[in-house]
């Protein structure tokens, strides 16, 4: 009980501290992170799914290593169930791409609805717990984003002599909120989050660039993950999911086609699958005398290992198409450790 009272009192602090300091930012990219066991980064209303334990997660991801200065992204992200119907998260996050980078922080609270009895008890391979769940949830998070522009290598001789570069580090922070909701049992999920529910763009990208004083939501994401999972009579199971997600001000869209199996294994689990990303509406580019449009899509085969409480995982992503930014593809690794600390009745 002093555990989420002390959870809800610092959340309740940073959201009035980051609203009188900052605004929204479009956040934490989303890659394939999620299917290395954490749709919490995608929907805080998967803060403390499990129901029990604390769930950690580290992930690196570079793109293009053959590039300096590619883009590249470092996130840390911890959940753990509080109570019988409260959960609780906090991600941290570094995206790079060369001189500009994004630095951010996220607070979730989530409210579990466990519709099944603790006594009965199976397993489910992508949780770091066994359990009989049917579980409805909702969750909040609140966080802040800290952008920065560093001019401060440029060179005042070269090439860079605009009057406008101010040649320092700028910054500026903003403050982001995104709601969802999930529904998990033993065979199938489905989760819906909108993210960017708060956001001032006139402070980020100036009145006149684009002026949306009387709307704070064109730049509201919108996220739907859907799966189900086939147990066999051997030691193997079978999950294909799909995640779509959109953004409103561009009309962007884009569907993720999973497929991943596990294998069961007496100190843990083996996972593989397959992701492929395809965006709706590609972009134009000209050959010769015509234009043609090209989607963008990558193809991002996936491999991991649970052994007892630690968690290993890897995967790589393969931009397909005429149009691309270099020739190498995304390399992604993330750690991770479940701590199964709680006993299986909460007050």
């Amino acid at each position: 009980m002093l555990m989420r009272i002390y959870f809800l009192s610092s959340f309740l602090f940073i959201s009035v501290i980051f609203s009188n300091t900052i605004n929204s930012q479009e956040g934490l990219p989303i890659y394939t992170d999620y299917l290395t066991e954490n749709y919490y980064l995608l929907h805080p209303s998967m803060a403390g799914v499990n129901l029990e334990g604390i769930k950690i997660r580290a992930t690196s991801r570079k793109n293009w290593l053959d590039q300096a200065e590619a883009p590249n992204l470092q996130t840390f992200s911890i959940d753990s169930r509080l109570s019988n119907r409260s959960g609780a998260g906090l991600i941290l996050f570094k995206d790079q791409n060369g001189y500009n980078s994004h630095t951010g922080v996220t607070l979730t609270y989530a409210h579990h609805i466990n519709y099944n009895s603790r006594d009965s008890r199976m397993a489910r391979p992508d949780l770091s717990n066994f359990g009989n769940i049917n579980q409805l949830s909702f969750g909040l998070s609140v966080g802040g984003v800290q952008n920065s522009h560093d001019q401060s290598s440029f060179d005042p001789n070269g090439f860079d002599q605009d009057p406008l570069l101010t040649r320092l580090n700028e910054s500026s922070g903003y403050l982001n909120m995104d709601v969802g909701m999930s529904y998990v049992n033993l065979n199938y999920f489905a989760h819906l989050t909108v993210k960017n529910l708060l956001f001032f763009p006139e402070e980020i990208y100036g009145d006149v660039a684009y002026d949306f004083s009387d709307d704070h939501f064109s730049f509201m994401k919108y996220v739907a993950s859907f799966g189900y999972l086939f147990f066999t009579e051997g030691r193997f199971s079978f999950e294909p999911s799909l995640l779509f997600h959109g953004y409103k001000l561009s009309g962007e869209k884009s569907m993720d086609y999973n497929i991943k199996a596990y294998y069961d294994l007496n100190y843990g689990y083996l996972w593989a699958g397959l992701s492929y990303r395809n965006s709706f509406g590609g972009a134009q580019y000209r050959v010769g005398d015509s234009i043609k449009k090209q989607n963008y899509s990558l193809l991002t085969p996936i491999f991991g290992i649970a052994y007892r409480d630690f968690i290993f995982s890897y995967n790589y992503s393969y931009q397909s198409g005429k149009i691309s930014f270099g020739k190498g593809g995304f390399h992604q690794i993330t750690l991770g450790y479940n701590v199964n600390v709680f006993n299986y009745v909460f007050n």
